[in-house]
């Protein structure tokens, strides 16, 4: 036997290392391409999971994101002591030495600020909700408002990402990207996991890691749907190809990659023969699901009259709830313009009238249709705001980024409605009781949709990785 030869037969002078592995049959390398071959089956798309870890509670999540930290004490933390001591400084006893960001770390002067908006209690468990909500107080008895959130990140960048994946570095999976990939599609016409933005706003900007894949496969990245005539770029065919040419076409092409895939068997591969079939299939689908004009009367005027505009966030709230119907896994929103360093007084209002009463139509819409029971629904920014006043005080303030507590709601799916969680202290600065890190709420999340969050991992660059990274706890007072 020459130097090239062995046992299995002649090897080519030029092998790399994954072909050696893949003709290496019954070696650790074929094994573990078994393995990655039966995950990435078109034919079994339940997720690397096959099935829950436990009954799920939640079917889907739809996901309000209000980018820019909505101010906690102008709409769900009523604080009157801050009324009361208006205009004095923030004692030091309260801040407790913690950082404060370079926008207001220098001011030589911290005075705290009351809201200008009144308070009332609503629904069963008496929840102080802003005169600015109206609407979601009317369905206080449907949510669980959760007032003891805390994050690690003090700026904009870091803290959505934070919220999104995870971990404050871009590049790790989106957690609808994580739940792609651990239970696969429930309707094989649409992508998994949706992102809708609403249109013309500004603020911070929204890149696309917030929704990617990072190192899963990119299959399981989020696909944003656009308030245009095409709400998903590139999708339709070029004019003068008609849906016959497009088919001959994807068929010879999957023939190539399948051709490809045999010589250098690349789970990517798969994926591309998968989003090239998806995208086929959306050309149906999404002209449908899209289309809100057989939507009754009553329903759209339900939204506010801003639904019939495409891209707002009327119309996107409607959108999410009929591609929840429709088994969409992860419909992820995101509302901007939040940040309200000055001209808190007359922005937020717009805000919340922009925002308030499509999600609350959007809860009581998912509840008629019996969809409330088994859908997530989660309302929060990437932190709260300061009790103080960033610069001088005036008739329309401003103020700063605050991490260390601050308010979101949640919905349906488990969740214990008509409660409250957790409490800060009478200024509005720490938390008093039951505190939630973003990992906690990432963990219960995963729980309810009954997945242990500790055991959905993918290994890369030689370690496993989560969505909680290593931490996160199950946060049973808000289950029901």
């Amino acid at each position: 036997m020459n130097s090239n030869s062995n046992a299995m037969g002649t090897l080519p002078r030029m092998q790399n290392r994954r072909t050696f592995l893949n003709r290496a049959g019954m070696g650790l390398g074929g094994i573990a391409l078994n393995e990655m071959l039966a995950n990435a089956s078109p034919a079994a798309d339940r997720g690397v999971l096959g099935s829950t870890h436990f009954a799920p509670k939640a079917k889907r999540v739809i996901y309000l994101f209000m980018s820019g930290g909505p101010s906690h004490l102008d709409l769900f933390d009523y604080k009157p002591l801050l009324n009361q001591r208006h205009g004095e400084q923030l004692p030091d006893s309260v801040r407790g030495g913690q950082r404060l960001t370079g926008m207001s770390g220098n001011q030589s002067s911290i005075p705290m600020v009351g809201s200008p908006f009144k308070f009332a209690q609503h629904g069963r468990s008496g929840a102080w909700m802003s005169e600015l909500l109206p609407h979601t107080a009317s369905i206080a008895d449907d949510i669980c408002v959760v007032k003891s959130m805390f994050t690690e990140s003090i700026n904009h960048g870091p803290g959505v990402t934070f919220f999104q994946t995870g971990s404050q570095i871009a590049g790790r999976p989106s957690m609808g990207s994580w739940l792609s990939y651990g239970l696969g599609q429930e309707n094989a016409n649409l992508p998994s996991f949706v992102v809708l933005i609403t249109k013309g706003k500004g603020g911070q900007p929204l890149g696309s890691h917030l929704w990617g894949a990072g190192f899963l496969p990119t299959k399981h990245q989020g696909v944003q749907f656009r308030a245009a005539k095409d709400p998903v770029l590139y999708l339709n065919n070029p004019a003068g190809v008609s849906t016959e040419s497009r088919r001959m076409l994807l068929d010879r092409l999957r023939e190539l990659h399948e051709h490809q895939f045999e010589g250098t068997p690349d789970v990517e591969i798969q994926n591309r023969i998968d989003n090239y079939e998806m995208a086929f299939r959306m050309q149906t689908s999404i002209p449908e699901v899209t289309d809100l004009s057989n939507e009754p009367q009553d329903v759209l005027d339900s939204y506010g009259p801003d639904v019939k505009t495409p891209g707002t966030f009327a119309a996107n709230c409607l959108q999410a709830r009929r591609l929840a119907e429709k088994g969409v896994r992860f419909i992820q929103l995101y509302h901007q313009d939040w940040d309200h360093h000055g001209g808190l007084p007359t922005a937020l209002p717009k805000l919340c009238k922009e925002t308030d009463q499509p999600a609350a139509a959007l809860i009581q819409d998912l509840k008629q249709r019996g969809l409330l029971d088994d859908t997530l629904v989660v309302w929060g920014g990437e932190f709260g705001r300061t009790n103080y006043c960033q610069g001088k005080i005036s008739t329309n303030f401003g103020r700063d980024h605050h991490p260390r507590c601050f308010s979101m709601w949640m919905a349906g799916g488990g969740v214990k409605a008509g409660s409250v969680y957790g409490e800060t202290d009478e200024f509005g600065y720490n938390i008093a009781s039951n505190g939630v890190p973003v990992h906690d709420l990432h963990a219960t999340m995963m729980h309810l949709m009954g997945i242990d969050h500790e055991r959905l991992t993918y290994k890369f660059q030689g370690r496993r990785y989560r969505l909680t990274d290593v931490e996160g706890a199950l946060v049973k007072g808000v289950l029901a």
